[in-house]
């Protein structure tokens, strides 16, 4: 007896060192393929943006039966993690709208804009950090360690907080965000977001009492005609601040420099030329951005070319194989052209009424950090092979290792 082997395998050797090939495989092949297990994939610019800004579901109850289904039953029965249950990520509208509309007035672009100050020195320190030892890991001295302590202070956490803890747990449930096989590392993924609730909870119940000009008691505060946050929703929107936000910022200030590194033009040219920073950074999010795919839940038919998707089916958005795309981007998409035109339609945030809150954050810091790291270190390289982090989604890398 023989088996086929699916189109789509992010589980093959290799995948997560280099997916890019198999999305091309996929895209000519099958733009818009089902996979055995009963979800769906979508690898074309096009048909990725229109399922994003098509007011398809976030929400599991709505999955149809399906292998998927079985499995987040097995795991979860009938108790959804509080992460899952009340994040705006996991919410649709209304319900999506009124979270995201509440935590947006603690998050404007300007309030974002009025961190970078902080955010050059932070980079600065740990630039010191990296030129006194002559080099190092850097996600382990600068991509991870700067978005959360950015985070950390942004909310304003008490002195009393586990630091060290909330980032374990963070980095336990970051992994909730991938494809969901291994039952036991569910439960563990569980365990830890039972924990990080609680340690949320209290830093909120301190900051009730002890206001200060920060995000945490911006977000308690925040009201909109009388509507406000209740105890557990801030949990779950904190939680999603450091589980999601953190790691993306930690991928693209990874990747985005391995991608310079590797294409030594693009780096001379944004040393010599600063003002390419902005477009850089949209380039180096379109080319090897930190989020691989979004899902959705179809509410109704949805028809994408030949094929009609029926209601109630788990769909991958291909976002990085839409921002690979050809017909988007011309014969040179797998080349870095950090003044490419229009790099900035790039869906790596995602689009629609989901598209990442913390987007302006992301640049920001992905601005600051890379921009500063090529022109202070004039001699900056690779010092031994790059180590990617095993993840389908969330794909980045664990070791950087760089001489300057």
């Amino acid at each position: 007896m023989t088996t086929t082997e699916p189109l789509f395998n992010p589980f093959a050797p290799g995948f997560t060192d280099n997916p890019y090939p198999h999305y091309d495989v996929l895209r000519e092949q099958a733009p818009v393929y089902q996979h055995p297990l009963g979800f769906w994939i979508l690898t074309r610019y096009d048909d990725v943006a229109g399922l994003l800004r098509a007011g398809h579901s976030v929400e599991p109850r709505n999955m149809g039966p399906s292998p998927m289904r079985d499995l987040q039953e097995q795991v979860y029965g009938d108790e959804t993690p509080v992460f899952q249950a009340l994040s705006m990520l996991d919410r649709d509208p209304p319900d999506h709208t009124r979270l995201r509309r509440l935590v947006a007035k603690a998050f404007t672009r300007r309030a974002i804009e009025e961190r970078r100050p902080h955010i050059e020195r932070l980079v600065d320190g740990m630039l010191d950090d990296l030129a006194e030892a002559g080099g190092g890991n850097l996600i382990e001295k600068l991509a991870f360690p700067l978005p959360f302590a950015v985070i950390t202070e942004m909310m304003g956490m008490p002195d009393w907080i586990d630091v060290e803890r909330l980032r374990s747990l963070a980095g336990m449930m970051v992994r909730s965000l991938e494809p969901a096989v291994d039952v036991e590392l569910m439960k563990q993924i569980g365990a830890a977001g039972k924990e990080m609730a609680e340690l949320v909870a209290g830093a909120i119940e301190w900051k009730r009492e002890n206001p200060a000009d920060d995000l945490l008691t911006a977000l308690i505060a925040a009201e909109d005609d009388g509507d406000v946050l209740t105890d557990e929703e801030l949990v779950a929107q904190v939680g999603l601040l450091y589980i999601a936000g953190h790691e993306t910022t930690v991928n693209l200030i990874g990747n985005g420099t391995l991608a310079l590194l590797r294409h030594p033009d693009q780096l001379q040219a944004l040393r010599e030329n600063p003002d390419l920073t902005t477009n850089a950074i949209e380039e180096l999010l379109r080319y090897d951005g930190p989020v691989q795919q979004s899902r959705r839940i179809t509410l109704e038919p949805y028809r994408v070319g030949e094929h009609e998707i029926p209601p109630g089916s788990f769909v991958l958005a291909g976002l990085m194989a839409a921002n690979r795309d050809p017909a988007k981007w011309g014969p040179d998409v797998n080349e870095l052209r950090l003044d490419r035109e229009g790099a900035h339609q790039h869906i790596g945030f995602g689009a629609g009424p989901h598209h990442c809150l913390g987007a302006a954050l992301a640049r920001l810091e992905g601005q600051v950090a890379i921009q500063r790291l090529v022109e202070r270190f004039a001699n900056l390289r690779l010092a031994g092979d790059p180590r990617w982090n095993g993840r389908i989604n969330l794909r980045g890398l664990d070791e950087l290792p760089v001489a300057v």
